[in-house]
C-alpha cells in the first residue's frame, strides 16, 4: 500500500469523513445480510423454500419420466398392434 501524502488538514479530514462513510456503508451491509439470513430460517420461509425445491425438483422428475416413459409406450403400443 503506498504512502498518501497530504498537503493540508482540511485534506485529511475529508479523507477521514470519507472512510468513516465507508465503514458504516460496510457496516450496514453486513447487518442487513445478517436479517435477510436470519429471515431465511424463520419457520414460514423454511416451508416456503422447501415447497419451491420440491416442486422444482418434482417438475424436472416429471418432465424425465414423460422422456423417459413416452417412447417405451410407443414402443408397447407398436408391438400390440403388430401381434408380437
Amino acid at each position: 500500500m503506498e504512502t498518501k501524502k497530504y498537503s493540508s488538514f482540511s485534506e485529511i479530514e475529508s479523507e477521514l469523513k470519507i472512510l468513516k462513510l465507508e465503514k458504516e456503508l460496510s457496516f450496514q451491509k453486513v447487518i442487513w445480510n445478517f436479517q435477510k439470513i436470519k429471515e431465511s430460517f424463520e419457520p414460514k420461509n423454511l416451508i416456503g423454500n422447501l415447497l419451491e425445491a420440491s416442486k422444482s425438483l418434482l417438475s424436472n422428475s416429471y418432465s424425465m419420466l414423460l422422456n423417459t416413459a413416452i417412447p417405451l409406450v410407443i414402443k408397447w403400443l407398436s408391438k400390440i398392434k403388430r401381434g408380437d
